[in-house]
């Protein structure tokens, strides 16, 4: 007497849910994708940040090819192509960036970089000129900044570095940039100055010790100024003190300090040896 009521639940059970499933398949799908949507999202800043360049174009190559209307994948593959450093083919990425209706001042601003970059200096003042000034970033400013220098517009350029320098919490690299603007024209105390505030700002930046020390050299100052460093990093700044020195005609000094380089680094300092030995030889 059970059996049959049994199978007459089991079967009403069965409808039920066959019915309840074809109801919610809709729903399925629709969290199957914001699943897949979650993990591209992933994929792409893994590629964007830790993982290899090139595999970075490449992933944003495959995937906008699938999806050829995505900003989001052509910034990702512009962005890709820097990071590689692959200018050339950045230069076009940026702009295809660009040409979309959903582009930003900001990715102008990446394509005047990487115009920069890949020594397109025309085109990239030409590109920072067809951005809004109220767009008001570091970024725009520094590459302002290093336009007017390569132009020789002196004035435009410190206005450009001063403002960049008031817009970011880390300057050292444009205070770097902006003491390189003044080593070149000539003024080496106010290049031995702000290559002092960029060593200030951020006292790893080796770049600058060694811009600092040229600008010390050329105005005949042949010490080391009292900044961080460690060994290896002084016996290279000697190296660079002295071939300042020899470039200004002071060989005696220059040999001194070529000597001092190579008492100085932990290992064989074969750029100085061999600086001396010439030097000697002749």
């Amino acid at each position: 007497m059970r059996h049959p009521l049994l199978q007459i639940l089991c079967v009403t059970i069965a409808v039920t849910l066959s019915a309840c499933g074809e109801s919610d398949d809709a729903s399925v799908d629709r969290a199957i994708q914001n699943v897949n949507a979650i993990d591209e999202t992933n994929l792409s800043d893994i590629m964007l940040t830790s993982a290899d360049p090139n595999e970075g174009v490449a992933y944003f190559q495959r995937t906008l090819n699938d999806n050829p209307d995505r900003i989001d994948l052509k910034r990702g593959l512009a962005i890709s192509f820097v990071r590689a450093r692959r200018y050339t083919e950045a230069i076009p990425a940026w702009k295809a960036v660009v040409r979309d209706k959903a582009s930003t001042s900001s990715d102008r601003v990446d394509l005047a970089d990487s115009q920069i970059r890949a020594g397109d200096w025309e085109s990239a003042e030409k590109t920072l000129d067809s951005i809004p000034p109220t767009h008001e970033t570091f970024k725009r400013y520094r590459l302002e900044a290093m336009i007017a220098d390569s132009n020789q517009e002196w004035s435009s350029a410190d206005s450009f570095y001063e403002i960049a320098v008031g817009l970011t919490t880390r300057p050292a690299s444009v205070m770097n940039n902006w003491g390189y603007s003044k080593l070149t024209r000539g003024d080496y105390s106010e290049a031995e100055r702000l290559f002092g505030e960029a060593i200030r700002q951020d006292n790893t930046l080796f770049t600058a010790k060694n811009n600092m020390v040229l600008a010390r050299g050329a105005q005949r100052k042949y010490s080391l100024p009292v900044i961080p460093m460690v060994q290896t990093e002084r016996a290279q700044l000697l190296h660079t003190l002295a071939l300042s020195a020899i470039k200004q005609g002071d060989t005696a000094t220059g040999k001194t300090l070529l000597r001092e380089a190579i008492d100085t680094h932990p290992q064989h300092f074969e750029a100085a040896v061999r600086a001396l030995r010439s030097l000697e030889n002749t």
